[in-house]
């Protein structure tokens, strides 16, 4: 789970760990990348490798062990803004992995991080993409730090080629493709997944990242993915990565599960591109530690009248760019994020809910009547959120919450949709709660309902609800509470029509992205703005319920 002070994984803007492990080897890796290796070009050309710290620091938390010697990330993704020397330092990692002391030999205080290292015997060093001219800029970087004749083709005896190297005994660092038959079965001990918001189902990268998983479990080895921001809704490698860092620092792992190594430096949400001191302090922040970066360009390439805004947000801010559907943008989301308010003990509050057995997210939020501000009560989701066809949610844990909500806060009014949870919206939460509340889901219902209210039959009451809680989110109308799971599910949210209105909706019915707690958030919203408009009515009837005209 996340610590009390750390951001939501979705808010950093940087996120490596921070400090240094206690024991690695990524010391004693990156002394050979600087030993072995020239830099083939630029202003330091002919001059020995030089690492930046931004690199040393991946180094010292990619080869970081614990105590037993066991890696402890077993997948990493480097997701960096163009022209940060992604390909060339991933060609450093394939080099390293095929010639250097990338594994455990034995543990010393002596040695930088407390960790002696030894090659790899028989390495199968494998740099994949869906395309060979995805690979080739790469391989064009190893062939540049290690071509025929060159100190460290030399001294290990590396056969250098085009898409392959060999080094005896049984050594090969290769070129693969989503069409090559070479990636079902290898015994790969280290992989180098290329450009992965460019894989997608379509064209193969799905499945060959995938294969590449199988391979290197089989053999112990471990993958670094390179990529762009890539475009939301394009189903891609790099997304899912994503994904599946997000629930891992928010605590959805299931104990035992492989851990990701995730490295991006991503632009503050309130960036304008339009003003030069905030661009310029973006840019700085995106390519820190690139000194062969010329920011004065950047800033004119950003400004150029043949720039895309979208493409410059993606390329050089880091910002996967919305979908052309999507409801809102995560920038618009973000900038109404304020962690520091406090919804104290005793505070008017409205709660929404929407339920789930199994398939999608359950979700409890609050809006404070006083001021409009949204916060997370409760989510619950299938692990890692996928569709795992043997899990349900606790009904306990959630109606733990809700007890938790009505002891804690003064709650005006409860509205829970109904599908799937019918005992409890229409008979247990109304028996306990109906004379607290102030106002009635369905007053006038027949029966009245104090808090079902089932969104099959509000259709247009809840898209008029997205629609102006999206009309409050782009005037900056309130604030919510940074809540990681919340983000998630807004950015996930899709416009959709309903007759003459635009309602919200998944990508697909099967996606695996839910929207659960966005749901929750337009129903809290449109909650408050009931009980406000009901309580400076003159027709208030007794404490405990008010009746609708």
């Amino acid at each position: 789970m996340l610590s009390a002070t750390a951001s939501p994984p979705v808010d950093r803007l940087t996120t490596l760990p921070a400090g240094e492990p206690g024991l690695t080897l990524g010391w004693a890796v990156g002394a050979w990348l600087e030993e072995w290796l020239v830099q083939p070009n630029g202003p330091r050309a002919g001059k020995p490798v030089e690492l930046t710290p931004q690199q040393v620091h991946f180094l010292l938390w990619w080869y970081a062990v614990d105590e037993a010697g066991r890696w402890l990330f077993d997948h990493a993704a480097r997701r960096l803004a163009k022209g940060t020397g992604k390909s060339p330092f991933a060609a450093m990692l394939a080099l390293a992995e095929f010639c250097g002391p990338v594994r455990v030999a034995d543990f010393s205080p002596r040695f930088p991080g407390g960790v002696v290292g030894k090659p790899v015997d028989m390495p199968l060093v494998e740099i994949a993409a869906t395309a060979e001219s995805q690979t080739g800029n790469t391989m064009r970087w190893v062939r540049a730090f290690a071509p025929k004749g060159s100190k460290v083709a030399v001294r290990y005896g590396l056969d250098a080629g085009k898409t392959v190297y060999y080094r005896l005994p049984e050594g090969e660092l290769r070129v693969i493709t989503s069409s090559s038959t070479a990636a079902e079965g290898g015994q790969t001990t280290a992989a180098i997944q290329d450009e992965t918001h460019l894989w997608t189902p379509t064209n193969g990268g799905a499945e060959l990242a995938a294969i590449l998983d199988d391979n290197l479990t089989k053999s112990g080895g471990r993958a670094v993915e390179t990529a762009n921001a890539w475009v939301p809704g394009r189903e891609c490698v790099a997304n899912a990565t994503w994904d599946a860092w997000v629930t891992q620092e928010e605590g959805g792992l299931q104990e035992g599960a492989s851990r990701i190594l995730y490295d991006a430096r991503i632009a503050p949400a309130d960036t304008d591109m339009a003003d030069e001191r905030s661009l310029r302090a973006a840019l700085e922040h995106t390519y820190r530690g690139c000194y062969w970066v010329d920011i004065d360009r950047l800033v004119g390439r950003v400004w150029s009248p043949k720039a895309k805004p979208d493409d410059s947000k993606r390329k050089y801010l880091n910002w996967p760019t919305a979908a052309w559907d999507a409801w809102v943008t995560a920038e618009q989301w973000d900038r109404l994020a304020d962690p520091t308010v406090e919804v104290a003990d005793g505070d008017r509050v409205v709660l929404f809910f929407d339920g789930s057995k199994s398939r999608d997210a359950t979700a409890l939020v609050g809006c404070r009547v006083e001021d409009g501000h949204v916060f997370l009560v409760g989510v619950w989701e299938p692990p890692g959120r996928h569709d795992h066809s043997d899990w349900t949610v606790d009904p306990d844990a959630v109606d733990f919450a809700v007890r938790r909500a009505f002891d804690r806060w003064q709650v005006a009014a409860f509205f829970a949709d109904v599908r799937e949870w019918e005992s409890w919206v229409y008979t247990e939460w109304p028996l306990r709660y109906r004379d607290t509340l102030e106002v009635w889901a369905v007053p006038s219902g027949r029966p009245p309902q104090p808090v079902a209210w089932d969104m099959r039959g509000h259709g247009d009451e809840f898209a008029r609800a997205a629609e102006a809680c999206h009309a409050e989110i782009e005037a900056g109308g309130f604030t919510h509470d940074g809540s990681s799971a919340l983000s998630r599910h807004v950015a996930a949210c899709r416009r959709r029509p309903f007759r003459d209105l635009i309602t919200v909706g998944k990508e697909s019915p099967d996606s695996p992205r839910k929207i659960d707690a966005a749901v929750c958030v337009i129903g809290a919203r449109m909650v408050r703005r009931i009980v406000l408009s009901r309580t400076d009515r003159s027709d208030r009837k007794k404490p405990g319920r008010m009746w609708g005209a």
